[in-house]
């Protein structure tokens, strides 16, 4: 009898090592930006050189994944790549203000915390996420603007860059034309000139960057990072670093990063809706971002996208518009796509 209890106890102690022990499926969503994205207005070599720039970014976060890290640490190496390639609206070749600035926005959740940080109008940090980050772990706050922000990103060591860093030539031609047309610009305007501009300039788009991770051990992480609206003026500050707006984690519900038409996604905070959702509704992940996206959002007339992802490594990447820059990769995956299905 002694030896039958002392077997059934070694089998209960190896259970509760294997259930404290539980590996979660390591999964890392993207998205570059959402809008009037078609194939008449996105060559083939434009293509290309998106998807490049999309899995240059999930190749960068999910390393991170394989190799222990923490979602955190994941969305930051992601939308850090995506930061550092001009042809993403987001760090270097962010658009321009009406001033002919660019000011940048960032933000970034811990799911398993809720703690948050986020960063606005700041125009001296070569990587606004990793100052959002920053805010975050190392300061009481949750945001942090202009050069008070830059001036703590400073003193945390972290890349100081000049606001000329930023400049790309197809941006400042699309803020010359914004303001000859006298009107805001979500990020890319169709030109119909004639003329054979940049990629940047090719169709309407959506330009903030986001990624949502989950790591092994269960813990989910968001970011999301946006150069804004061009010709944007008065110190207009988008949904990308407003928490509950573009940017969200629950490890109880989801990780959300939005791109879209920044005043309807503050209006219905879209992002801690579709948690919302889940907690209270008891949706599924991708049902939840779809009655937001697909639905309220049309509704009430606005435009964009949101990648969303769960403790189970489902995700959704819903969008209203004629396409969205996003891709996936885990275990069983890799793949970017543009168009809708």
């Amino acid at each position: 009898m002694r030896q039958l209890f002392l077997l059934c106890t070694f089998v209960f102690s190896l259970n509760v090592v294997a259930f404290s022990q539980k590996v979660y499926p390591i999964t890392l969503v993207i998205h570059g930006g959402a809008g009037n994205i078609s194939k008449q207005n996105l060559t083939p070599e434009k293509e290309k050189a998106y998807q490049e720039g999309l899995n240059a970014a999930l190749t960068a976060g999910y390393a991170v994944l394989e190799k222990g890290g923490t979602s955190l640490d994941a969305v930051e190496a992601a939308i850090r790549v995506m930061e550092d390639n001009p042809l993403f609206n987001a760090g270097k070749g962010a658009v321009f203000t009406n001033d002919g600035k660019n000011e940048l926005d960032a933000a970034i959740m811990d799911g398993a915390t809720l703690k948050a940080g986020s960063v606005a109008g700041v125009s001296t940090i070569r990587n606004p996420v990793s100052a959002a980050r920053a805010v975050m772990e190392r300061s009481p706050h949750v945001m942090l603007v202009r050069r008070r922000a830059e001036k703590f990103a400073q003193e945390q060591k972290l890349e100081i860059v000049s606001p000329e860093y930023f400049y790309t030539e197809p941006r400042y031609k699309q803020l010359q034309k914004a303001r000859e047309e006298d009107n805001q610009k979500l990020d890319h305007s169709s030109d119909t000139t004639g003329s054979t501009l940049p990629i940047l300039l090719e169709g309407k788009k959506f330009g903030t960057v986001g990624a949502v991770a989950l790591d092994k051990y269960g813990n989910l992480a968001a970011a999301t990072s946006t150069g804004g609206m061009t010709n944007k003026r008065y110190g207009r500050v988008g949904d990308a670093p407003i928490i509950g707006a573009g940017t969200y984690a629950n490890n109880q519900t989801c990780a959300v990063s939005a791109t879209g038409h920044d005043e309807y996604f503050i209006r219905y905070t879209v992002a801690s809706d579709i948690s919302a959702l889940m907690q209270y509704k008891h949706k599924s992940v991708g049902k939840a971002a779809e009655k937001v996206v697909l639905e309220k959002l049309v509704k009430a007339g606005g435009e964009g996208g949101v990648i969303a992802l769960n403790r189970k490594g489902k995700f959704a990447m819903p969008f209203n518009s004629s396409g969205m820059f996003r891709g996936y990769k885990n275990a069983n995956a890799s793949e970017v796509k543009i168009f809708k299905e």
